[in-house]
């Protein structure tokens, strides 16, 4: 394996939620790949969410 990673979705929003296993993993990937669509969904996601501000605010921040 190449160590390189391209993200979904899940795996972002597991980024998020602070699974471990995940950051692990990506802490030790020399090259993170984040395909424009999971931008997306990250939005749509939080524009459907109970809490618009935080959400927005912490995908702009990890889109950035």
């Amino acid at each position: 394996m190449s160590g390189r990673h391209l993200l979904d979705t899940n795996i972002i929003v597991a980024l998020f939620h602070g699974d471990k296993e995940v950051q692990a993993r990506m802490g030790k990937s020399p090259e993170v790949f984040v395909p424009s669509i999971a931008i997306g969904e990250l939005y749509y996601g939080a524009h459907h969410s109970s809490d618009l501000p935080r959400h927005l605010a912490q995908v702009g921040k990890f889109a950035n």
